[in-house]
């Protein structure tokens, strides 16, 4: 199996105003992907909420700044990391996920063991 991270990209702004029912759908939503997960033969080995942009803090170089570095619609809000059989099944797996405000990214984890990047 091979470790994948499952980038959570949508727009903030879909959650500010979101009625708790919303919140509730948008829990469920995420309880029933990750029983899908498993279902589909993946597993998930971690992942997490972000807390909002508005707490990032940019460091370049010696440059450090408020707020996120990328003037984005759709903003970074939580990822998933998930062990598939192989890249076509990561992608299977990452249709599950929902991201009801944006998309998701796919990106196989660095494995240091391997050739360079």
């Amino acid at each position: 199996m091979s470790e994948y991270a499952i980038l959570i990209y949508e727009d903030p702004t879909y959650y500010a105003a979101l009625s708790p029912e919303g919140w509730a759908a948008v829990v469920e939503a995420h309880n029933t992907f990750t029983a899908r997960v498993v279902e589909h033969g993946g597993r998930i080995t971690g992942g997490s909420a972000l807390a909002p942009v508005t707490t990032a803090t940019t460091i370049r170089a010696d440059s450090v700044t408020g707020g996120p570095f990328v003037e984005s619609r759709e903003v970074l809000l939580g990822y998933y990391i998930v062990d598939a059989l192989d890249h076509g099944h990561a992608i299977e797996l990452a249709k599950l996920c929902p991201a009801t405000g944006g998309g998701v990214e796919l990106r196989p984890l660095h494995d240091p063991s391997a050739a360079q990047l």
